[in-house]
């Protein structure tokens, strides 16, 4: 899975995968859809690389109306900081910029849909 860079998602546009987010752009990302799931990761963690697939199908499953987006933990330590993120994966969803929702551990991906669809 490649993730795509914010700034190659045209406005107005949901982009067609995970989107890597970075302390540079996480306010933009989070504020620019109007749902949004954040995976917190790290590319070490056995169970995060189990959820990649997962993220990468509903990513496009759920175009046009979630934005997906990935969070390396080891290059982003503030941000995981601000959100007290204990464990990886760590899967928080916000609407209109607020966290509204969080998952932490590997979640089977049609209940990660379910929850996603109790934001739409």
């Amino acid at each position: 899975m490649t993730e795509i860079e914010l700034s190659a998602v045209k406005s107005g546009q949901y982009p067609d995968g995970p989107v890597k987010v970075t302390e540079d752009n996480f306010d933009e990302f989070k504020k620019r859809f109007k749902v949004v799931l954040l995976d917190f990761w790290a590319p070490w963690c056995g169970p995060c690389k189990m959820m990649l697939p997962v993220i990468d199908e509903l990513s496009k499953d759920l175009r046009g109306k979630v934005a997906f987006g990935k969070l390396n933990t080891d290059e982003s330590p503030n941000i995981a900081r601000k959100f007290r993120i204990q464990a990886i994966p760590t899967l928080l969803i916000f609407k209109g910029g607020e966290v509204v929702d969080q998952v932490v551990g590997v979640m089977p991906k049609k209940k990660l849909e379910a929850k996603l669809k109790e934001h739409l």
